[in-house]
């Protein structure tokens, strides 16, 4: 018996030397990776946790006014230049415009001109929002005018409960799909342009436009589709017609359109896939409010503006749209719903930490991404000619260029 039990007491004195040495590395292991990521801030201004998601920052400088912010840039984006996204090799370019308190400078990067013409995608529906809120002001609309009054007669009947309404359009809360579920493009390269009013009012008859007791946040490129096709249908005009009827025309933005003409068209740059190969321009029929608009960097900073300081707008006279825009604006950037990751407005999405409203956008070939924030009385854009995953190149320039401004450590353009 003792014999035996010799070897049960080296056993566990065994068992407790190994435990003890677990725990002294585990303890070592911890305070290894706290001061390595103490290190880390220290040389990147991030965390282990940003290290390991593969973000890199550049280190903070004091607040950069946009009278001098071209100069910080053009230091940042150099390596972009010589070897990363915008190389010679790739053709790729883009074009920024930045306003703040009254001062405004644009520019360009790569095989972009400062006038060059993109596709702006998803940013076109906060154009659409804005004609919703004109149409509102001048009471042809209501928010709350269920969406199936503007389409035509008998196409869908009432449903028992809760309908979809414009506003549930507008804030993305209409609980439809992204796309529909009929939408199988002729031409992949080109996809919406084949998508017509039929199709979208034979999926509209099969779906009905019944909206779920509880809705959330549901990002929908069909959804903004049909919110511009409505509010067609109510104006009696095309879409293209109605956006420069409420906006475009009277601010003046005679490079915002949907159809391009043959001078502007040669302004046009070509799109690009992410592997930098040249790719077909997107053309859009039924579902043109959620992504058909085409704009430049001079155009998109005048529609910011606006936004900024909607109550001292320089309106093109003769325009009958022109009285109810500045308070169609206004009524615009009120706070509705909750977001993907914020609020949002009529399409603005809004972060309430930085008092920022801001859209990204995105085609086959193009990227952009525009803020502005009235309390800091700035805004931001930036329209890149090459199609990319969130977040896109065009997504970290303009949340960098946000960042210089505000003096804060910037997202690396060299991720």
């Amino acid at each position: 018996m003792r014999v035996q039990g010799k070897p049960v007491r080296v056993g566990f004195s065994r068992a407790r030397k190994i435990l003890l040495s677990i725990l002294s590395l585990a303890v070592f292991g911890m305070a290894f990776l706290l001061i390595g990521n103490r290190l880390l801030v220290r040389a990147t201004g991030g965390n282990l946790g940003e290290l390991l998601r593969g973000e890199k920052y550049d280190k903070a400088l004091p607040p950069v006014s946009v009278v001098d912010l071209k100069v910080v840039l053009d230091k940042d984006i150099a390596g972009a230049l010589k070897s990363g996204e915008l190389a010679p090799s790739t053709g790729a370019g883009v074009s920024v415009a930045v306003v703040q308190r009254g001062v405004t400078r644009i520019f360009s990067y790569g095989t972009a001109k400062p006038d060059s013409i993109y596709e702006i995608g998803s940013i076109t529906k906060t154009f659409t929002g804005l004609m919703l809120s004109q149409m509102v002001e001048q009471g042809k609309v209501h928010f709350d005018d269920p969406v199936r009054e503007l389409l035509p007669v008998g196409l869908v009947a009432k449903p028992a409960g809760g309908e979809i309404t414009l506003l549930s359009l507008a804030t993305q809360h209409s609980g439809l799909p992204r796309l529909p579920d009929n939408f199988h493009p002729a031409n992949p390269a080109d996809p919406y342009a084949d998508y017509r009013s039929a199709d979208l009012y034979a999926f509209l008859a099969q779906h009905t436009v019944a909206k779920p007791a509880e809705t959330n946040y549901l990002y929908s490129n069909l959804g903004f589709g049909l919110l511009g096709q409505a509010l067609s249908n109510r104006a009696g005009i095309p879409y293209p017609a109605l956006l420069e009827q409420e906006v475009t025309g009277p601010l003046r933005m005679r490079d915002t359109v949907v159809s391009l003409s043959p001078e502007q068209q040669a302004r046009f740059i070509t799109g690009h896939k992410s592997d930098h190969q040249p790719v077909h321009a997107w053309d859009f029929d039924a579902l043109a409010g959620c992504g058909a608009i085409r704009s430049t960097a001079p155009d998109m900073l005048m529609y910011l503006q606006a936004n900024l300081h909607p109550e001292s707008l320089n309106l093109a006279t003769g325009s009958s749209s022109a009285a109810t825009l500045p308070s169609a604006l206004i009524q615009s950037h009120r706070l509705r719903a909750d977001g993907e990751d914020g609020r949002i407005a009529l399409a603005w999405r809004y972060q309430p930490s930085s008092g920022d409203y801001w859209h990204p956008g995105g085609t086959g070939g193009y990227s952009a991404y525009v803020l502005f924030n009235p309390k800091g009385d700035f805004a931001v854009v930036v329209l890149s000619n090459t199609a990319e995953s969130s977040p896109t190149f065009a997504d970290r320039l303009g949340v960098h260029i946000r960042q210089r401004l505000a003096g804060e450590r910037a997202t690396s353009l060299a991720n």
